[in-house]
């Protein structure tokens, strides 16, 4: 459910659950850490990117293994921890909607391009659950607290024009592999350890 694919200094996770909309089990989101735990400590690996199969990126949580506790499950912290420390550059490339807990990797990469006709929401105050610790944070860091409520607490769904106008994504493309192949070119043909001093730095 999970392919793997290298081209030279990138790596390319993609989730391939098409028939479930690529909604998360628990032993997803443990083999996404662990790709992301490798490619983080791989010497070869200078940028990491995160896609979809089909015309979703990701429902989130599977709603039977959410029922029977993968909301509150500390995979989702270690995977959106993992991808922001990682020394490496990190692209999320949404094929399409982005919904509840997997906004969580989304939120932890560096950078994020979508389909036009892609949206975002997180709809864990209807749901009954809480979102995961780290992605309010980050989710306020990028567009504001007010905004970041708007998506919280009056669950409102996100189209792509108005994320990339708010902040929460940074390119929308028809192809957003290939535009994420382009944004890593730059890191791709530089020294591994420059690439970790500047995301450092920033």
């Amino acid at each position: 459910m999970i392919d793997v694919a290298t081209e030279g200094g990138l790596r390319i996770l993609t989730l391939d659950r098409q028939e479930k909309a690529n909604a998360l089990t628990r032993e997803m989101l443990v083999a996404l850490a662990e790709q992301v735990e490798e490619a983080a400590s791989d010497e070869a690996v200078k940028a990491l990117v995160l896609t979809g199969r089909g015309k979703v990126f990701s429902a989130g949580a599977d709603l039977e293994a959410a029922r029977a506790g993968l909301a509150t499950d500390p995979a989702w912290e270690r995977l959106s921890g993992a991808i922001a420390l990682a020394p490496i550059l990190t692209i999320a490339a949404l094929n399409g909607t982005a919904a509840g807990g997997a906004l969580g990797m989304v939120l932890a990469c560096d950078l994020r391009v979508a389909v036009p006709t892609a949206s975002i929401f997180y709809p864990v105050m209807r749901l009954g659950f809480l979102p995961q610790p780290s992605d309010p944070e980050r989710l306020a860091a990028l567009v504001g607290p007010a905004r970041a409520k708007l998506i919280l607490m009056a669950g409102q769904k996100i189209g792509a024009a108005e994320a990339l106008a708010m902040g929460l994504i940074d390119r929308i493309d028809e192809d957003p592999l290939a535009a994420a192949r382009a944004l890593a070119a730059d890191v791709l043909a530089a020294d591994p350890r420059h690439v970790a001093e500047i995301k450092d730095m920033l």
